[in-house]
């Protein structure tokens, strides 16, 4: 890994969606050998994964990746079932690696997910976007693809704001900017130039991901940033643009927890590093996958 001061200087590598079109996935999957699955972690998304689905499997037939896999939360919506239809394999979280008890949110649901999926390459996605195209998915996976030494990628965009009688063109993503962002400024400054680091949208080497523990709930982004950071240094991680991005807003009572788990995640991982003491009950972890039988 590069210096703090080599790193901060570097900062990390930003390129545009449009840079990686279909047909240059498809070409550099066929030429490299690599199999790629696509997971939607899904809670109550019957609205909008059905969609999410058949731009996918577009994909698939393009010949771009290799599996569609919805893991649902046990949706009351019906979203398993509009899934499956799409054609989609449909996974319920709970029947993964049911003897580590109940599943404890969404880092866990990716976790579980991951003992599942066959392949070399590994894209999360989120299952509640509006107005979804293939371009999440072929940027997402292009500098896994097409650039060198690049093991984990994070997406960014444009998020409007809308709630009620409110639109906004921007304003969305209140805790990464108000939160996530100015703490990693502070507390990890070579991770600044991260610009959603609250994004669901992340795609990564399979074999990266089996290394990291993997905290359960809504911190697992943030920790899963940093913990690749500590593995593979700055060079190895590449964020893209894929311009806007909708989805339902959460109010803002809901986002002080947010924001709180987000925070404590960050403080057990500089309370590891033996830069902070006293600090709050973490959220809950699962191991690095490859430490269990079953990787």
């Amino acid at each position: 890994m590069a210096s703090p001061a080599a790193e901060r200087r570097m900062g990390v590598r930003t390129f545009h969606h449009s840079r990686y079109p279909t047909a240059a996935i498809a070409a550099a999957r066929a030429a490299r050998g690599l199999s790629v699955s696509v997971c939607l972690p899904a809670r109550e998304c019957a609205a909008t994964v059905g969609e999410i689905v058949a731009v996918l499997l577009g994909l698939r037939e393009a010949g771009a990746i290799d599996e569609v896999v919805v893991v649902d939360a046990a949706s009351a919506d019906g979203t398993a079932e509009v899934a499956a239809r799409a054609g989609a394999v449909v996974l319920q979280e709970e029947a993964l690696l049911p003897a580590h008890g109940p599943t404890l949110g969404k880092g866990d649901a990716m976790w579980r997910a991951l003992s599942a999926l066959g392949g070399d390459l590994v894209c999360f996605l989120d299952a509640d976007t509006e107005g979804f195209s293939a371009h999440f998915a072929t940027g997402l996976l292009g500098p896994l693809m097409c650039e060198a030494d690049v093991s984990f990628v994070k997406g960014f965009y444009r998020r409007p704001f809308s709630q009620g009688d409110v639109s906004l063109s921007e304003g969305g993503g209140r805790v990464n900017h108000l939160m996530a962002r100015p703490a990693l400024a502070l507390f990890y400054p070579q991770l600044a130039d991260v610009r959603q680091p609250l994004a669901g949208e992340v795609a990564a080497r399979r074999s990266l991901l089996q290394a990291l523990p993997f905290v359960t709930g809504y911190g697992v982004e943030i920790a899963m940033l940093i913990d690749v950071w500590r593995e593979v240094g700055l060079a190895g991680i590449a964020q893209v643009d894929l311009e806007e991005h909708r989805n339902p807003h959460q109010p803002l009572s809901a986002l002080t927890p947010m924001a709180y788990t987000v925070l404590a995640t960050i403080a057990a991982r500089l309370a590891r590093e033996g830069r902070l003491q006293g600090t709050a009950a973490a959220p809950p972890e699962r191991p690095p996958l490859r430490s269990l039988r079953i990787a």
